[in-house]
This record gives structure tokens, C-alpha cells and sequence, in this order.
């Protein structure tokens, strides 16, 4: 995580290179490794990104002809409210003009905002929040949460709510239109943990009517996936759930079967085809990685269950987890096989070295990704 923040220009004097998803990791990392030794200088890492994200990913890009945060706020203004325009993702090239025709592979290098990416840093937002007691990181997150519905979530013709999958960098309009299969999951769960961390005031902002709009989509959605990040997704999601529940924020207790059963298959569907067989050529090391954080997440969750009455009287969630942790044998096929500095040398680490890194550090200690 050192070298992660010096390479990227966190703590040097290189240009600062940002991307929502890895730093949303990042900044977890470093609230854990606080936590875990009592290093103030983790602590003032973490903070630190923070403010450069919301500075680099929360302003317009060098190369667009458009100045100053993307929310249209003055300078002042922006810095109070640094989420409530969204947060760019960091990509390599400009967003696609409203001209220009759609080019699926490219589509993948071009910048605007994912939803999904926006759930992760809102999560990483309450973590800090949660960690170093200051509410504004939890407002950030909730007004961050906020835009980036209202500009995601759009009804169909036939009135059903669905999500966008990317939107442009000022939100005024959808680059891809598909629904990612776990964004609904993702806002719902996180919506929930941003209202169960938030001030129990009546001034502070409420996600009410958009979690419900949420908790509608999920309704009848298949989760089942074979793509290993997918699947440590849903188990952290689960996770993430499993607590809210125990802490009587949330009764959900049929999703929470309804995710743990669909990870269970998912996991079967992968391991189909003995992954960890094939060449490193053909392995996406922070794909796997994400894999590794869920299955981390169910051995905590087999431990919450025991210790809580609102978890420990249902015989099916604790048939399920412990099938779910029957696969924890992957984390050490996973973390040995990337810690190998043989495989780092490969192609796909060095290719994707910012996220693969970050990820098998929130793997060896996910602490501060999963929380307590």
C-alpha cells in the first residue's frame, strides 16, 4: 500500500493517478492497517485520498474543454460538497461525444461514471466515517447516493424501474443503457448501511424512498454468476446484509438466503471449469481477488452467526454459510498464486498492477473493506 501510494502520486510528486474502484479499496486498506497497528500516518493516507479522489474524479479532466468540479459548484462550494455531481472513473480517455458511435471495446477505456463504482466509493466514504467518527464522510456518501440515483435510475415505458449501467461525466445522459445484474443489490445494501451509520437527526438527509425504489428492482432478480468477482460481490453484499440484520437496522432475512443461495451455485458454476488450473495468461488476478474478500467475509459471517439470536435460530442460513465456507480453501490457492513474484511479472498483473495490488492487500487483511 506504500509503494501503491507513492506509484500513483498520493505521496509523491508524480502526476496523481486516480481510479474510483481501486481507491474506493485503497482507502479501506488504509483505515484497516490503522486500525490494525495504530499508525497515525494510515489514517492520514486514507483521508488524504480521499480529498485528492474528490479533487481529481470530482472536477472535469485536463483534457475536456469544460473547468471545475463537475457539480457546476464553485471552488468553495465544491470542496463542502465534493460528491453531489458523482465522481468520474478515472479512465484513460475521454468520454465518448454525444456524435460519436457506440464502439463496445472501446467503450471499456472511455471515461463518464459507473453506478457501481459510485456504490463502492459511498461504502469506502461510510468506512471512514465509521472509523474516524466524522459525520461529513457519511453526509458525502449520502449526497453522492442521491445524485447518483436520481440520474441512474430511470422508469421504462411499461413503468418498471431499471438502472443504468454508465452515464456521461455531467450525468445528463446514459453511455450504456444495460443494467449491470448486481447494481440493484449493490445500492440497495449500501443505501442501507449509509441510513444505519447517518446521525439519527431530523436534519439529515434520508435514502428512504430510494431504497425503496431499490428493494423494487431486486424483486425476482437471478444473482447467479460464474465470474469469481461476482460472485465475492454477492458474498460480501451478503456479508454486509448478514450485519445489518443482526444489528436491527434491516429484516431482510429472505434476501439474505436469496444472495447466500445464489453465491452457493455461482461458486459451483465456477469452479466447473478448475480455474485455478488454467495459465496465468488466462487469470484475471483482482477478479480472483474479489473471490478470496467474499469467501474472508463468510468466515466471519459463520463466526456472527453463532454470536447473534437474530442470525443464530435460522437452520438454513447456517447450512448455507456452512457450505458457503466448505470453498475457503480457494483463499490460499488464490493469495499464493498472486503473491508469487513470478506471476507478478506476468502480463495481467502488470497490466492492471494498481488493482490487482490494492485488491490482494484488501484480501491478506479486509479488516477495514469489511468492517466489524
Amino acid at each position: 500500500m506504500i509503494e501503491f501510494a507513492h506509484r500513483t502520486g498520493l505521496t509523491s510528486n508524480l502526476r496523481p493517478r486516480r481510479y474510483l474502484w481501486t481507491d474506493a479499496f485503497a482507502v479501506c486498506n488504509f483505515l484497516g492497517l490503522y486500525r490494525l497497528r495504530g499508525d497515525e500516518r494510515f489514517k492520514r493516507l486514507a483521508l488524504r485520498l480521499v480529498d485528492q479522489v474528490h479533487y481529481v474524479l470530482g472536477r472535469h479532466r485536463d483534457d475536456d474543454p469544460r473547468s471545475g468540479w463537475i457539480s457546476g459548484l464553485d471552488d468553495e462550494e465544491g470542496w463542502k460538497h465534493p460528491t453531489i455531481g458523482g465522481l468520474r472513473i478515472g479512465k484513460r480517455l475521454p468520454e465518448r461525444k454525444p456524435d460519436e458511435p457506440f464502439d463496445e471495446a472501446l467503450e471499456w477505456e472511455r471515461d463518464g461514471q459507473y453506478y457501481h463504482y459510485l456504490t463502492r466509493w459511498m461504502h469506502a466514504l461510510n468506512r471512514v466515517s465509521e472509523v474516524t467518527g466524522e459525520t461529513i464522510y457519511n453526509l458525502w456518501a449520502i449526497e453522492l447516493a442521491k445524485t447518483a440515483h436520481s440520474s441512474f435510475v430511470y422508469e421504462t415505458p411499461d413503468g418498471q424501474k431499471r438502472i443504468y449501467w454508465k452515464m456521461s461525466i455531467d450525468l445528463s445522459r446514459p453511455l450504456v443503457k444495460s443494467m449491470g445484474q448486481h447494481d440493484p443489490l449493490e445500492g440497495f445494501i449500501v443505501y442501507n448501511e449509509l441510513q444505519a451509520t447517518a446521525p439519527k437527526s431530523p436534519d439529515w438527509p434520508s435514502l428512504e424512498k430510494e431504497i425503496e425504489d431499490l428493494a423494487e428492482i431486486c424483486e425476482g432478480m437471478d444473482w447467479e454468476t460464474s465470474d469469481p468477482l461476482g460472485i465475492g460481490s454477492l458474498l460480501w453484499n451478503a456479508y454486509t446484509l448478514a450485519r445489518l440484520i443482526r444489528d436491527g437496522h434491516l429484516d431482510r432475512i429472505d434476501l439474505l438466503l436469496n444472495i447466500l443461495d445464489s453465491s452457493l451455485l455461482s461458486l459451483e458454476l465456477y469452479l466447473a471449469n478448475e480455474p485455478t488450473r488454467l495459465p496465468t495468461s488466462m487469470r484475471l488476478p483482482f477478479r480472483e481477488l474479489g473471490l478470496s474478500i467474499g469467501l474472508k467475509a463468510m468466515m466471519r459471517l459463520r463466526d456472527q452467526i453463532i454470536d447473534s439470536p437474530r442470525l443464530s435460530g435460522n437452520k438454513e442460513l447456517r447450512s448455507l454459510v456452512k457450505s458457503l465456507t466448505h470453498y475457503t480453501w480457494l483463499i490460499h490457492e488464490i493469495e499464493s498464486f498472486w503473491l508469487k513474484p513470478v506471476n507478478q511479472e506476468s502480463y495481467s498483473w502488470r497490466e492492471h498492477q494498481d488493482i490487482n495490488t490494492v485488491m490482494l492487500a484488501t484480501s491478506l487483511v479486509p479488516d477495514g473493506f469489511l468492517g466489524t
